[in-house]
């Protein structure tokens, strides 16, 4: 259905009421497997269809998102395999992004009657822009895309601690009979494998913990700008009744 692409995509770009009624008249304009395909295409859920709106009428915050979250990726993937980069920046520039994303897509959909979870959203603007590879048809979600965590950086291969045995000295050389038994060899590598299992687990451990502590001040930050808006739309509201109330009481 390539030749219908432009078509499409104009179906995911409406309000989110008028999605069926615009799919059910583009499907009766075509015929066969073209047909059965539109009438197919699903109708996204509140979160996905907020997504889809910045990418269709914001781009570049959509673009400034997807950057901040690949930028963030090679950062993680470059300290796992030894190298020094600032994480900490690359994750501030993330949450930046993704902030002005949910605050955003918030606002067209307050705008259209559409209340997506703010948290859900910032949860979806990350998964995407953290993925491995773009989505394959950015525009047209129709259901949210949760985060993968660490999954995403399967294959990366971890930078390799390489052990310097201490230099033996000549005294040591001489002195056989003082050598370490094989079976004491034995209980120290056991012991220092054992510390390097520990020390791993550790690190893993932070990482986690560290990604979820950001993920949950983007998710606040979302929510605070969320409650912001939706709190200035209901004074506007209020405003509004209260000048009718007023005229209607002139006119009496």
């Amino acid at each position: 259905m390539a030749q219908l692409d432009p078509q499409i995509d104009g179906l995911y770009r409406l309000p989110l009421e008028e999605f069926t009624a615009a799919r059910t008249a583009l499907a009766k304009t075509l015929t066969g497997e073209a047909a059965r395909g539109v009438r197919a295409l699903k109708k996204p859920t509140t979160v996905p269809w907020a997504v889809n709106q910045i990418y269709w009428r914001a781009r570049s915050t959509y673009d400034a998102a997807m950057k901040a979250g690949q930028s963030l990726r090679q950062a993680q993937i470059a300290t796992l395999k030894g190298k020094k980069v600032d994480v900490r920046a690359a994750t501030e520039a993330h949450r930046r992004a993704i902030t002005a994303a949910v605050r955003e897509a918030a606002q067209i959909a307050t705008s259209a009657g559409v209340n997506p979870n703010a948290e859900q959203l910032a949860r979806m603007f990350e998964a995407i822009s953290l993925a491995a590879a773009p989505p394959d048809a950015p525009g047209r979600f129709t259901e949210v895309v949760e985060p993968s965590g660490f999954d995403a950086l399967t294959g990366v291969t971890p930078a390799r601690r390489v052990h310097v045995e201490p230099a033996r000295t000549p005294a040591a050389d001489e002195d056989k009979d003082a050598a370490p038994s094989m079976a004491d060899r034995a209980a120290d590598k056991r012991r220092i494998e054992e510390e390097r299992r520990q020390q791993r687990e550790a690190q893993e451990q932070l990482k986690t913990a560290t990604r979820e502590l950001e993920r949950a001040r983007t998710r606040a930050e979302a929510a605070r700008q969320a409650l912001d808006s939706a709190e200035a739309e209901v004074s506007a509201a209020q405003r509004e009744v209260d000048a009718a109330r007023a005229r209607v009481k002139n006119l009496c």
